[in-house]
């Protein structure tokens, strides 16, 4: 039964609201209007959704969304909190924690740290290993293919995550929640360190955002 899915759910449905159709977020050029009808044609647009990844297909997908976007906010965000009918694959046993859980904190976090003074907020100890243990994709399709440099993602405890092979290597230090925004390029809007030479760590930031 889905846990972390659902929390982070509901969290994001709160957020969205509060923050009001037209309050800016993360995701370059989208309002929260924006963010919930791409939440809303992910899950319920089988014919909109594969847009999302492929480029051919985009167009088809900007359509669907912005249709949706244009929808009175308390009905759109009615359906982000429902979220998708039966007979979707997100209600398959299992789906919705294995697909949902990284893909609602991380939105949550996008309409969150989008206010200028966004402060950090203590994760759940359960919902960071989850979020830990769902890191080493991202870290490497993500963080991994847009690095110019070797990049480790380290938690405090040690732990690590090797996002791109190579030398020189700069090592990203932070809890898992903001090391797994950080692959996925919110690192400005993150708490995380990088350690390593100067020079190597400026390449980075290049490619990839970091705290200032």
């Amino acid at each position: 039964m889905s846990t972390h899915a659902r929390g982070e759910r509901r969290r994001l449905a709160a957020l969205l609201e509060e923050a009001g159709p037209q309050a800016p977020t993360l995701c370059e050029g989208w309002t929260a209007a924006d963010l919930a009808a791409h939440l809303v044609v992910r899950e319920r647009r089988p014919d909109a959704a594969p847009g999302i990844l492929f480029r051919p297909l985009a167009g088809w997908t900007a359509k669907v969304q912005g249709e949706y976007a244009a929808r009175p906010y308390p009905e759109l965000l009615e359906l982000v909190r429902t979220g998708p009918g039966r007979r979707s694959l997100f209600a398959l046993p299992g789906a919705d924690e294995a697909a949902n859980t990284v893909e609602f904190f991380v939105h949550a976090e996008d309409v969150r740290r989008a206010a200028p003074d966004w402060k950090p907020e203590p994760v759940d100890p359960e919902l960071a290993e989850a979020l830990w243990k769902r890191l080493p994709m991202p870290a490497r399709m993500e963080a991994g293919r847009r690095s110019p440099v070797g990049l480790v993602l380290r938690r405090p405890d040690g732990q690590t995550v090797v996002a791109r092979k190579g030398a020189p290597v700069v090592t990203v230090v932070g809890e898992p929640a903001e090391l797994l925004l950080f692959a996925f390029g919110r690192g400005a809007h993150t708490t995380v360190t990088p350690e390593g030479d100067p020079d190597v760590i400026a390449l980075l930031s290049a490619a990839l955002p970091l705290p200032a």
